[in-house]
């Protein structure tokens, strides 16, 4: 394959495409959600096929047998995040939007995942309390409304164990995260998730770029929880 200087951007999203076709292929499951999201809503919003294939690594790395995600949206994250759990595990994905809800569970079930995946609607911070009694999860997804991530971030360390990842999407956000001061609430939420993931006592964390078609250069972070 010849591309050209690393500096063409054409250049490098030809090295992205190579890298999500070799590593990161899309089955037919994650093409229909991608269309289905498209026709329904008239946008994406998914993670990238590279992402995806992450978090199901690290899944499998850590040996999720519960995990949480905080935002189905229309389940694209969700099928990587299931397909990663150990056997009999189980995901527990919050949405907010009952039409998202019911597009996400069209999706587990052209997945055949509709039997390790539980959707509860409603306010995720109204949902976390209850969880307790179902902790800890093994690995933590968190990709809702950025205003609320510190609150989300307490949440996941409170259901948590030592070893557990906790990771965030959209942390970038085309670099609005890192004026000061942020210039809207969205950002000011990423940038004080930002700040509490490399203060706090219990957490090493690291983040990584990817593209996004929203917001330019954005990223992701990826947290462990350490022990008392």
């Amino acid at each position: 394959m010849s591309l050209a200087l690393p500096g063409d951007e054409q250049a490098r999203a030809a090295i992205v495409r190579e890298l999500e076709l070799r590593f990161a292929p899309e089955d037919e499951v994650l093409r229909n959600n991608i269309a289905r999201t498209q026709e329904q809503y008239q946008h994406g919003g998914q993670i990238t096929p590279l992402q995806g294939k992450l978090f199901q690594v690290l899944a499998l790395a850590c040996g999720a047998r519960k995990i949480l995600e905080i935002g189905t949206m229309t389940g694209y994250s969700g099928v990587w995040l299931a397909r990663g759990l150990a056997p009999n595990g189980k995901l527990i994905t919050l949405e907010v939007r009952p039409d998202h809800a019911e597009t996400a569970r069209t999706t587990f079930t052209e997945a055949g995942i509709s039997d390790r995946v539980e959707i509860r609607i409603g306010s995720a911070l109204d949902i976390l309390p209850q969880l307790v009694a179902e902790a800890p999860f093994d690995l933590i997804f968190l990709d809702a409304d950025k205003v609320h991530n510190p609150q989300y971030l307490d949440w996941a360390i409170h259901l948590s164990r030592p070893g557990s990842l906790i990771i965030a999407d959209n942390i970038v956000r085309g670099g609005q995260a890192f004026q000061t001061p942020p210039p809207n609430e969205s950002a000011a939420g990423v940038a004080a998730y930002t700040r509490k993931i490399l203060e706090h006592p219990r957490l090493v964390s690291v983040a990584l770029t990817h593209d996004d078609i929203y917001n330019g250069i954005d990223g992701y972070s990826i947290s462990v929880v350490l022990g008392e």
